[in-house]
């Protein structure tokens, strides 16, 4: 069993923001594999399914971004998942392009307060990642304000594409495990089109 979390902010305000970035390839997964997420428990709502084959928990953190690690942790104590190989964790990245998709077995917080919630509460880093570009901030404009800003049309299309390519990623880290992933698509700067090799 696999959980996949996308993390984000639960109020309307946050809809289309760069943020929730997260919260969007979670609801990709669940529309492509007819995944319900209705379910509100260990702080989050959850939705139980099958991707690529494999058993999986999706799961929108409602703790808000700083305290996301609280729902991470419950979740992954509730279903006895090995944290290092069955969590992967979704999240907006300002130092990538607009689109472009960089999948991690480790590393920092990167300065993203979720991700370091995260760290906190599993007390090590060694968890599959998926960081999602979303286009570093203008000069003078404070990094909070860009993050919880909206996309344009423009840039919503191109996050949507983003989506539902990370969405296919993960589904070849479930198949083929991160490695597979990270070859085929760390290395291209926007997201791959769903019919291409």
């Amino acid at each position: 069993m696999y959980i996949i979390t996308g993390l984000g902010n639960p109020e309307k305000k946050y809809l289309n923001t760069r943020h929730n970035i997260g919260f969007d390839v979670i609801d990709a997964i669940a529309e492509k594999n007819d995944i319900v997420l209705g379910e509100k428990k260990h702080k989050a709502v959850i939705g139980k399914g099958i991707v690529a084959g494999q058993k999986v928990v999706l799961v929108k953190p409602l703790t808000y971004m700083n305290l996301s690690g609280e729902s991470v942790r419950s979740v992954i104590d509730f279903y006895k998942v090995d944290e290092k190989s069955g969590l992967i964790v979704i999240s907006d990245d300002v130092s990538l392009d607009m689109g472009q998709i960089r999948i991690r077995r480790r590393g920092s917080d990167g300065g993203h307060n979720g991700l370091k919630n995260i760290i906190m509460h599993l007390g090590h880093d060694e968890f599959i990642r998926v960081r999602m570009g979303v286009g570093e901030k203008p000069p003078r404009v404070d990094l909070a304000d860009y993050v919880l800003g909206h996309f344009s049309t423009e840039e919503r299309e191109i996050m949507n594409e983003s989506a539902r390519t990370a969405a296919l990623a993960i589904e070849t880290v479930l198949v083929d495990g991160p490695d597979a992933a990270m070859n085929k698509y760390n290395k291209r700067k926007r997201p791959i089109q769903e019919d291409e090799s």
